[in-house]
């Protein structure tokens, strides 16, 4: 049977780090306050508001919204990432997307101010996971990997990794990320050829394709650890699942992280932790 990397671990682990720092902080006048922008009422994107809000509240970072209906238009929009750019007792913001259509998305998202962007949506964040440098930060997703294998003490260091996904939130910030621990990655997509060999060849496999069950019994081997990324809903078992057949899969490799209840539960931690240090950031300047 393989370990099972529960994200409820990872995120208590870094709930508490990110409480002691808000507590210390606040100590020093500061209260460390996130915004969350929202363009109407998507009920994915109500959820993970709800879930949060919460976690804030866990960890006692502050939260103030602004609200938009889905018909706002972009010069709206473009005003009040202005406003919030220069409201100095926001540290973060938490911008959902996808945008309605009749915005443009990338104007938008690379207004805000690249200290304040709590997922990685400027390209001045993305610059600074490429450069490794404190330019904004990385995708609460990906890091979210990364917190996920550092948490159960997988060493990268030489180990071979397959990357399964090529987007700019999970595929190519993980890649980087994996590589500055030290990884050698190769990343797979849609034109790759024999996916399932380079999957097996590899010592950790980070599925990320958005495809429910692609990485079955025919991807892996004895002793791999897999870290699965998708979220998908599947009609047949009426139920979320990942990319990764688990059924098929676990039995066979050394650790396993399971959908839900792996990666995901440990995002919204990795975002307040984003919070707390960009108001630490903010204070040291």
């Amino acid at each position: 049977m393989a370990e099972i990397l529960k994200g409820s671990a990872a995120a208590a682990a870094i709930n508490e780090r990110t409480a002691a720092a808000v507590n210390e902080l606040k100590e020093a006048g500061v209260t460390p306050t996130l915004c969350i922008v929202r363009v109407g009422e998507r009920p994915d994107d109500l959820s993970y508001e709800r879930g949060a809000l919460k976690r804030a509240d866990a960890v006692g970072i502050e939260v103030v919204k602004r609200l938009f209906p889905a018909d706002v238009t972009e010069e709206e929009l473009l005003e009040a990432i202005g406003d919030i750019n220069r409201d100095d007792s926001i540290h973060g913001v938490l911008m959902f997307r996808p945008l309605p259509r009749h915005i443009n998305e990338s104007k938008v998202c690379n207004a805000l101010a690249p200290e304040k962007d709590m997922d990685g949506i400027t390209d001045m964040s993305m610059a600074g996971v490429y450069a490794q440098k404190k330019l904004g930060f990385p995708p609460c997703t990906a890091q979210a990997v990364i917190e996920l294998i550092d948490h159960y003490g997988v060493d990268l260091t030489g180990k071979n990794t397959a990357v399964i996904g090529r987007s700019l939130v999970i595929g190519k910030p993980v890649t980087m990320m994996l590589i500055k621990k030290n990884a050698t990655v190769t990343v797979c997509h849609t034109r790759t050829r024999d996916v399932a060999k380079i999957c097996r060849a590899a010592d950790v496999i980070v599925a990320a394709a958005g495809s429910a069950g692609m990485v079955n019994a025919d991807f892996v081997r004895e002793g791999q650890t897999v870290i699965d990324v998708g979220i998908n809903w599947s009609e047949e078992k009426q139920k979320i699942v990942g990319d990764v057949d688990y059924e098929a899969v676990e039995p066979i490799v050394g650790s396993i992280s399971p959908v839900p209840g792996g990666v995901g539960g440990v995002t919204t931690s990795v975002l307040m932790s984003h919070v707390a240090e960009a108001a630490k950031r903010r204070y040291e300047r």
